[in-house]
């Protein structure tokens, strides 16, 4: 078991950020064993409040299952951008999420936050790693949150993909050029390629794009009301969705007749921007994201 850091305090954004941005070379070539933990995590209606409108949720006490991750960003940027770990953070490429809610969670529930990282492995695109944060309520582990990322080595392409044939019950979302900004406020995920026009072309892309957290909220948004008490909602993130941008969502049940596969895919080209799952979480596969290429 890592060894665990108890914070006092929530880190502070500005100074993670300057160190990502001055970070260059790598850290080592192991993950560090420790984790970090905040107790005493209340949540902020208000903010709450903005984070249902920004992704698509409607107003309530419960908790978006995508809600958490926000609250424990903080404690990842801390150990992604401390000068043990092996990677600059922005080397890496976010390609997987999974997140398991065991129980619904409500607005005045107190949290206590852990976050680790993991599970450093070889990729044929690079190298992958895990980093995991944990939600805990009264000593009941009540969330769990895996982010799978790549950090790319030696020259790689994403294939295209041939547009998916046309399913009924596609709606079409317009996604307008302020939502990078608009979840980079309520996410504290102020990685310029999401909010600077200049600095998103920097990094080779031709305009800001959207977080991929943030579609992943929306795909849940447009599913409440239709999923379990229990659930593992996983996704691979596929192409960048450049703003702005007129995408398509589609859901449909899975083959047992249990839970759902949904993705979100260009809307004129018909290229997969994510697709995603909600499953079991005692059958969900661990490894989807090795798979998220």
């Amino acid at each position: 078991m890592p060894e665990v850091t108890v914070l006092q305090r929530p880190p502070r954004m500005g100074p993670l950020y300057r160190a990502a941005a001055l970070r260059r070379s790598a850290g080592g070539t192991a993950l560090p064993d420790r984790a970090l933990r905040l107790d005493g995590v209340r949540v902020d209606r208000a903010h709450l409040a903005e984070y249902d409108r920004v992704c698509g949720f409607r107003l309530s006490d419960e908790l978006p299952a995508t809600y958490p991750h926000v609250l424990a960003f903080p404690l990842a940027m801390a150990l992604m951008t401390a000068s043990d770990f092996p990677f600059p953070i922005l080397g890496l490429v976010h390609v997987a999420n999974r997140v398991e809610v065991r129980r619904p969670l409500r607005a005045d529930e107190t949290l206590s936050l852990e976050v680790r990282a993991e599970h450093l492995r070889p990729h044929d695109r690079g190298t992958q790693l895990d980093v995991v944060a944990t939600a805990t309520v009264d000593g009941e582990e009540v969330w769990v949150d895996r982010s799978t990322y790549l950090r790319k080595s030696g020259k790689s392409e994403r294939s295209g993909r041939s547009a998916p044939d046309e399913q009924p019950g596609e709606i079409v979302w317009r996604v307008p050029r302020s939502t990078g900004t608009d979840y980079a406020a309520v996410s504290a995920d102020r990685n310029p390629i999401h909010t600077s026009r200049i600095l998103a072309r920097a990094f080779g892309f031709p305009s800001t794009i959207a977080h991929g957290m943030w579609t992943k909220a929306r795909c849940l948004a447009a599913l409440e009301g239709r999923l379990p008490d229990a659930y593992a909602a996983e996704v691979a993130f596929k192409l960048p969705v450049l703003l702005p941008a007129t995408v398509a969502f589609r859901a449909r049940r899975g083959g047992d007749g249990k839970g759902w596969r949904f993705d979100v895919h260009d809307r004129r080209t018909g290229k997969p921007h994510l697709t995603g799952a909600i499953v079991d979480p005692d059958c969900a596969d661990p490894d989807e994201g090795d798979r998220a290429d």
